[in-house]
């Protein structure tokens, strides 16, 4: 017999976390994992995009730690899940640092503020680097509003934020692409 998809259980506006407490749709912590499957989807089309290998398969490494992030926050923070979740490590950190610093080693050094363009997956990239600065935004609303979330959580997106901007620059540097640099209009003049 084939899985169902639709349970008809959130129909009413409510989910259940893992741990089985039920709260609405529209709950902070909901909105959180949400951006994290959001920005999920997103690096696989970046993936898509990119055309390096080594990019591809850290691409792939980090959808895999998103579903960690995504478990970690879909848990009832007081309530024992009963299942083995995933954890994410220091030396998830430790590999996206390490990547940003040898494609940092490959590009030229900025020397102003980039407006994101030039090649689509450079754009995609810095989308991606967008949702992933918001679903960093929402971990931290979950920290202020005392809901309990992992901290290597906020370290890792913050990081990864990092990661996706350097890539982007990283990934039109491979292509020949210059970048956009920003020039501020200054005085009253269009």
């Amino acid at each position: 017999m084939a899985y169902k998809i639709y349970t008809k259980t959130g129909d009413k506006g409510t989910t259940s976390l893992i741990g089985g407490t039920k709260i609405p749709k529209s709950h902070l912590r909901i909105e959180a994992y949400g951006t994290i499957d959001e920005l999920n989807s997103y690096i696989g089309l970046c993936r898509d995009l990119v055309s390096n290998e080594q990019s591809r398969k850290i691409l792939s490494e980090i959808q895999d730690r998103l579903f960690t992030i995504g478990s970690s926050l879909a848990c009832d923070p007081v309530k024992d899940p009963k299942m083995k979740i995933p954890d994410l490590k220091e030396t998830d950190i430790a590999l996206l640092e390490s990547e940003i610093d040898i494609m940092n080693e490959k590009i030229p050094p900025m020397k102003n503020f980039i407006l994101p363009g030039g090649h689509i997956a450079v754009s995609h990239l810095h989308i991606a680097r967008c949702i992933c600065r918001r679903a960093e935004r929402c971990v931290v609303r979950l920290e202020i509003e005392k809901h309990e979330t992992e901290p290597v959580i906020l370290k890792y997106l913050n990081r990864l934020s990092d990661y996706l901007f350097i890539l982007a620059r990283y990934t039109g540097h491979q292509l020949g692409i210059e970048e956009i640099p920003w020039k501020a209009r200054l005085g009253a003049g269009y």
